[in-house]
């Protein structure tokens, strides 16, 4: 066993442990869920940040540079926004807010919020969350079956049950206390692996006399032999709608849970000013970095390399060829923490989602009388179970992370972004304007990404979120001006 294999192995152990220590801090639901809303800022800041990236960050967003080409800027453009403007917009407001309603889930917020008596606003959102986490979740355990398939050679299939297994255990041992700790360490690595690793390949770029221009020139030609700019060569109009899909991606930053929760959980809303900018810190470089990983990979191996390598495979590979075996060790842990941060998040709020709100809260409930604690752990396994399932088959049939994430991302931020903000900011939205809202971004999600005729044009994240903020406006001051 190379030392490469053996700091992993201890950085799993790590986890296992952490959600040991864990599991006797979780005596209430608000423990669980929340960690007590006793989060210092910069624990809020890390786990929002590594929760926030997920394995798409040092996986697929590297594979699409080199697949995809320049193109894919405007991607990171978006994202810096993003991640910006939801801790400006919607950060501090939020935790006031759910305080005030005393909501541990998002669901349980809008419904209080809207004083849905008929629960519906509650019900559909909860649905909506376990829906999309399911593709979520699944894309990170893809993940873990390439990342493990990079560093030991065992079959992706068994890398994905390894990986289930991780995030299962120490997500049910030690809830969202576990959670936060673990992301706090493993956005220490990620960060560390997303400055480190380009800067070494760009100073062997310089050694070898290769120029930058000359790496941006091979981006793209993996699969296509044309040039790819900014713009992809379009018209005009061809070359905003590549701008906006790409720009898009800043718009699911507003309504994706498992970042929210953690601007529920800080200790207190005057904590957010030092936690935004330590997530905003960790943004810029760490986003920028794991854009040149993928260029650099595209020099070092060359375009013929990646017609016969998963592209999304090109962050271990080259941390393999380039590092000490030691540090090694740590930056592909990192791409594992990117991975297992996300996921952990992600189980956590769609166990919540069907514990707290379809089943405590709903006509049914006086059937439900466990242990509150004990039935989210139960509905971990159950949605980690589902999750893993599609996993396998996404690896089957040779799905990209960077698909699944965008169709989850998408359907997450334009279901509850809209309606976040406007629920936030302006006094005249009600109950059926924010239905509207959130069924508006589920539904234009699922069939706009299925037609290709309007996902050629425009990607569903711009589309789903912008019709979402549409009607839930319209619907809003219709039913505002006839009361």
């Amino acid at each position: 066993m190379g030392l490469i294999e053996l700091i992993f192995i201890c950085y799993v152990l790590i986890l296992l442990i952490t959600g040991l220590f864990a599991f006797n801090l979780n005596k209430t639901q608000e423990d669980y869920l929340l960690a007590g809303r006793r989060l210092g800022p910069w624990v809020t800041a890390f786990s929002e940040r590594a929760s926030g990236e997920s394995a798409w960050l040092l996986l697929a967003l590297p594979g699409a540079v080199i697949t995809v080409g320049i193109s894919i800027s405007w991607s990171i453009v978006g994202i810096i926004l993003g991640i910006i403007a939801s801790w400006y917009l919607i950060a501090e407001k939020l935790r006031d807010e759910t305080a005030k309603y005393n909501a541990l889930t998002i669901p349980d917020y809008l419904h209080k919020r809207f004083d849905d008596d008929t629960n519906i606003i509650r019900n559909f959102s909860s649905v909506i969350i376990a829906f999309f986490f399911l593709f979520y979740v699944s894309a990170q355990l893809h993940a873990s079956g390439k990342i493990l398939n990079s560093l030991f050679l065992i079959d992706p299939y068994m890398g994905i049950t390894i990986g289930a297994f991780v995030i299962i255990f120490y997500t049910l041992m030690g809830g969202f206390t576990a959670v936060a700790w673990t992301d706090l360490f493993q956005g220490f690595l990620m960060i560390g692996t997303l400055i480190i690793l380009p800067i070494t390949g760009f100073i062997e770029v310089k050694s070898s006399g290769v120029k930058i221009s000359e790496i941006l020139a091979m981006a793209s030609s993996v699969f296509e032999n044309n040039n790819d700019y900014l713009f992809k060569n379009e018209n005009f109009i061809g070359g905003v709608f590549i701008a906006l899909s790409g720009i898009s991606w800043g718009f699911g930053y507003l309504g994706q849970p498992h970042l929210l929760i953690r601007f529920m959980a800080i200790k207190s809303s005057k904590d957010i000013r030092l936690a935004r900018r330590i997530a905003i810190a960790w943004a810029f470089p760490a986003i920028i970095g794991a854009f040149f990983v993928g260029l650099v990979a595209l020099l070092h191996f060359g375009p013929s390399f990646f017609l016969t390598v998963d592209a999304e495979k090109a962050m271990p590979i080259l941390t393999k060829y380039l590092m000490h075996p030691v540090i090694a060790g740590f930056f592909i842990s990192g791409a594992v923490s990117a991975m297992m941060s996300t996921a952990d998040s992600q189980l956590l709020v769609s166990s919540s989602a069907v514990t707290e709100d379809l089943l405590y809260k709903s006509r049914f409930k006086n059937r439900f009388r466990g242990n509150p604690v004990a039935i989210n752990r139960i509905v971990v396994i159950i949605i980690g179970i589902i999750a893993y399932g599609i996993a396998i088959f996404s690896e089957l049939k040779s799905k990209s992370i960077f698909g699944i994430v965008s169709y989850a991302w998408s359907g997450l931020g334009s279901a509850f972004g809209p309606v976040l903000l406007l629920s936030l900011w302006w006094k005249k939205i009600n109950r059926n304007g924010a239905l509207a809202g959130i069924l508006t971004g589920f539904f234009v999600t699922i069939l706009w990404s299925n037609i290709s005729f309007f996902s050629n044009i425009i990607t569903e994240r711009f589309s789903s979120f912008v019709l979402s903020f549409i009607l839930t406006i319209l619907i809003s001051i219709y039913y505002h001006d006839k009361n």
